[in-house]
């Protein structure tokens, strides 16, 4: 994103306090302002071209990935620890520049994969293969080993999961529809819609979960303190101001040897006692990339909730739903209205642990009222993409969608249990995922 949704990472490196730490999320990580500019982050499984359920071999995967860093992209190109693909546009002005830009990008990085006789397979949870690391860095090696206090979740959310993450400047100061109180509370609201209607991860270990989602079963399985999201009952910056200095801390770096994985220490604590040695600037901006709520906010607010989707292009789908929804005035108005109701299933307990964003990710949109939202909210994106600058072609293709899942109560997880059953799930009235 822009220098007006930049990230916290450019403070000076010295010690830092717990009253410094709250002024600086709070002043640096909502950045107001007419919302203008959009981006995306695809995450992608590499997979063996003609045989997809084979394992890729750690030295296929380096030399294609090599390959890829000969080739000039504007997205930036980064390999996650399972070795998935993921490329993170720059800021776009328009909704079409921003699909224009990784659409390019993506051509490019298929033409190269295929010469590796590699490919990319939109999915949100592999189904086929269980956890492997890829990367062997201190910072994924501490990260494993905090998670794994967890349980097996967090392995699985390293190396086998991936996602369609869309950036959304966070708003005005002032109140409205395209305020940035109002934004961040939607956000949170429409997630479980969006979990629910871009579900696809409903395989692992090549049978099913019991979850369409099992990608948002990952998150909520590591726990709160990590992936979960403050109250939405008071100032935003403050309540994530509070998150961050209550959230525990993944690792504390050491320059050389492996990095400390503290048990239990927040980073508040560590700001209080000093120990095992001061927190610094730097030790703060580490600490913001090791949270990973359904909406983490940067300068702009990432949508973190979104399965990776099937095609080559299923990605444009929910990122223009997501921009109507926000950026439209009319569109994000109806939006609020429609989530209010929803509002009052989740109960006391912060996304996404709370049983509306349960719901949506076990049940998609069988659930009736997360499905009425949907069509709602679906229609209400549609009349708004015109307004938007988007083209026929995206415009038909999130009319398609809304045809082939959302009217039918539907979602790309479906699909997949359909496949593995060989029929109608549905078949004699009769719902094979209960």
């Amino acid at each position: 994103m822009s220098d007006s949704v930049s990230d916290c990472t450019e403070q000076p490196r010295s010690a830092v306090t717990e009253a410094e730490v709250e002024a600086l999320v709070r002043g640096i990580c909502f950045k107001t302002g007419p919302p203008r500019t959009l981006g995306v982050e695809v995450e992608w499984l590499v997979h063996e071209l003609r045989s997809p359920r084979l394992p890729v071999t750690p030295e296929r995967l380096e030399a294609a990935y090599a390959a890829l860093r000969t080739v000039h992209l504007r997205s930036a190109l980064t390999v996650e620890p399972g070795g998935q693909l993921e490329l993170s546009s720059p800021p776009a002005t328009s909704l079409m520049e921003c699909i224009g830009t990784v659409s390019a990008d993506l051509d490019a990085t298929r033409a190269v994969l295929r010469e590796h006789d590699l490919g990319l397979v939109g999915i949100g949870n592999d189904p086929w293969h269980s956890p492997r690391r890829f990367l062997r860095q201190p910072r994924y090696d501490a990260m494993e080993a905090c998670l794994d206090r967890a349980g097996p979740a967090g392995r699985a959310m390293m190396c086998t999961s991936a996602s369609v993450q869309v950036c959304l400047d966070a708003g005005y100061e002032e109140p409205g529809p395209l305020g940035h109180g109002r934004r961040w509370w939607l956000a949170h609201q429409l997630g479980a819609v969006l979990v629910a209607v871009f579900a696809n991860s409903p395989l692992a270990g090549r049978e099913p979960t019991g979850w369409l989602s099992t990608r948002q079963l990952l998150w909520m399985e590591i726990g709160a303190g990590r992936a979960g999201a403050p109250p939405l009952d008071g100032d935003p910056r403050a309540a994530w101001a509070r998150h961050v200095l209550d959230a525990p801390v993944m690792c504390v770096r050491r320059d050389g040897g492996p990095w400390d994985v503290p048990d239990g220490l927040s980073f508040r604590e560590w700001t209080r006692s000093g120990a095992p040695r001061t927190p610094t600037h730097e030790d703060l901006d580490y600490h913001l990339t090791t949270l990973f709520p359904p909406v983490r906010p940067r300068g702009h607010l990432e949508l973190r909730m979104i399965d990776a989707q099937p095609g080559e292009d299923g990605w444009i789908v929910p990122l223009a739903v997501a921009t109507a929804l926000f950026d439209d005035p009319e569109a994000a108005e109806t939006a609020y209205r429609a989530v209010k109701p929803l509002a009052e299933r989740a109960l006391s307990r912060a996304a996404p642990h709370n049983p509306l964003w349960i719901d949506a990710a076990r049940s998609g949109l069988a659930d009736p009222e997360l499905h009425e939202v949907a069509v709602e909210c679906f229609t209400a994106a549609l009349e708004a993409l015109p307004r938007l600058g988007a083209t026929t072609e995206v415009r038909d293709a999130v009319a398609a969608y809304y045809d082939r899942y959302v009217v039918r109560g539907r979602c790309p997880a479906d699909d997949l249990l359909d496949e593995l059953y060989g029929t109608d799930r549905t078949l004699h009235g009769k719902d094979l995922r209960t």
